[in-house]
């Protein structure tokens, strides 16, 4: 295809200044090949980036994607990234009501600690062995799957030999996972707090004959090949500030406020037709990298849409003052808030949270997890907040699909918050509204973003964080040499749609860029 008059051209021009269009861009550039980063916003970043939410108020909050695990060590090596995670020391607390007193389970601070919180909550060694035997079963199962995300698809039958385990394959690739946690645990505080890692984000019960569960599952526990979530520092858009510096220093072009509006192709070359502030441009190239979701490649290409995806989260930032007392005045707030703070999220909890979503009604008891980023690392928080004690908050709400928002998104925003903040509170000795900070006008350190607020600002279809539902990580009908392949030669899908993307991974766009560098 011919340039138009005044049209210039590069190696690949990539839709999207997200994390995975920044990897893709870091390595092509790294590799020589001329690159333009089209994006959209004013910044780049994506769902990955650090704002201030609260006017007059020195602190960088994560504000979409909060945690990592996915993102492949080798990333950072490979592009000589200037970014570190922490680790948390714990990596749950949970708390509940048993015979009318307050209580919980405290996951992490050690082997010996983790066993006694297990014992004091049910009564036995039995949960406690459980769950050893079950989270030695997914360890083994990450170290083995989550390299491969690197490379070239496996194949289905290749990835189950990789793998192994037969108990394994058929407990996270076969059978409803909601089987396994059956099978493997007894207490229903215990049962629930597996279940988490499949819903996040996923619209799901336990035993859904699609496992949609089951894949956000496996994502959830293979990171970094132990599992192990982690807090960026300097908050998540420490990450993708790297990212973009090293796609500038190696040569490629990111021009912020240039939103791409069509991809034309003859199989050969391409031609992305973009608008700005000042009118329209085109810039031509042999690669076409699309880092947005499935639905907006369709809209560029032409093509049919695919089937809507819907986003099923609340995400939740505040500040605060100071960390809430316990009921529980066994755990410091300090440790309990350091790891993932389940709330409501029982088995049982779960499922009739689900079943009530399903049936078009909020959940009574809105399921929820919190943690505090700043225990972990507060350099988010500038040096007079940090001196004074504040701390952040994040909640992520789940089974609340985007459908419950569509008759009033303000007021059902309101009304879930309230109910979830209250579910919170009933596991608190203090109001966490006593405990939140204000901003400048006075108001609560508080915002909340519902899936529709996300479509809103994102462009996430239907506020989806995966961009759809996420994929099994072995080739299937279709899905291309690296699963980044779409059906016109020389176009690539890069973003979180991509097979095995998903989270804060960088995989799709380095996979992407592996595609192009073969060919």
């Amino acid at each position: 295809m011919p340039a138009n008059e005044g049209t210039r051209t590069y190696d690949a021009v990539i839709v999207g200044g997200g994390h995975n269009g920044l990897v893709a861009a870091a390595y092509l550039a790294r590799a020589g090949r001329s690159v333009l980063v089209l994006e959209r916003l004013g910044h780049t970043g994506g769902a990955a980036v650090s704002t201030r939410p609260f006017a007059g108020v020195e602190a960088r909050l994560s504000r979409y994607s909060y945690l990592v695990s996915l993102l492949p060590r080798k990333i950072v090596r490979d592009l000589g990234l200037r970014f570190q995670v922490r680790g948390r020391t714990i990596s749950s607390y949970t708390p509940t009501e048993r015979g009318g007193r307050a209580t919980g389970l405290l996951v992490g601070g050690g082997e010996r600690r983790t066993r006694e919180t297990f014992a004091r909550l049910t009564g036995g060694e039995h949960e406690y062995a459980a769950w050893e035997r079950f989270y030695g079963m997914t360890s083994r199962v990450a170290e083995r799957v989550f390299p491969t995300l690197t490379e070239p698809l496996p194949g289905r039958d290749e990835l189950r030999r990789r793998i192994d385990d037969e108990t394994a394959w058929r407990a996270l690739f076969e059978e409803p996972i909601g089987v396994a946690v059956e099978e493997n645990f007894t207490d229903d505080l215990v049962r629930g707090v597996v279940l988490t890692d499949a819903l996040i984000g996923t619209f799901a019960d336990a035993h859904d004959p699609s496992l949609a569960q089951n894949r956000c599952f496996l994502y959830h526990v293979i990171g970094g090949g132990t599992g192990a979530w982690d807090v960026p520092v300097g908050g998540m858009g420490a990450l993708t500030d790297a990212l973009a510096a090293a796609a500038r220093t190696a040569g490629a072009v990111i021009a912020t406020g240039h939103e791409a509006v069509r991809v034309d192709t003859d199989g050969k070359t391409a031609e992305v037709t973009y608008r700005t502030a000042d009118g329209e441009g085109v810039a031509a190239a042999r690669h076409v990298l699309v880092n947005a979701s499935p639905q907006e490649l369709a809209a560029l290409m032409g093509d049919p849409p695919p089937e809507p995806a819907e986003g099923a989260q609340l995400k939740v930032n505040m500040l605060l003052t100071r960390l809430p007392r316990l009921r529980d005045d066994s755990v410091d707030p300090r440790e309990a808030f350091a790891g993932t703070f389940h709330i409501a999220e029982g088995y049982r909890q779960l499922a009739a949270a689900h079943a009530q979503a399903a049936a078009g009604e909020l959940p009574a008891a809105p399921p929820s997890e919190i943690y505090c980023h700043s225990l972990t690392d507060p350099t988010i928080l500038g040096p007079d907040l940090a001196r004074r004690g504040y701390q952040t908050l994040t909640l992520f709400g789940l089974h609340t699909p985007a459908r419950l928002f569509a008759r009033d998104n303000d007021a059902v925003r309101e009304e879930l918050l309230k109910s979830t903040l209250a579910q919170l509170d009933a596991h608190l000795a203090e109001p966490l509204a006593d405990c939140l900070a204000t901003d400048a006008d006075g108001r609560p350190c508080i915002e909340a973003k519902t899936p529709l607020d996300l479509e809103r600002d994102l462009r996430l279809p239907g506020g989806n964080i995966f961009h759809r539902a996420l994929s099994w990580p072995y080739a299937q009908e279709s899905t291309g040499r690296w699963g980044v392949e779409t059906g016109h030669p020389g176009v690539l899908l890069c973003g979180a749609g991509a097979v095995r993307g998903g989270g804060v991974s960088g995989v799709p766009g380095h996979n992407a860029a592996m595609a192009v560098l073969e060919s």
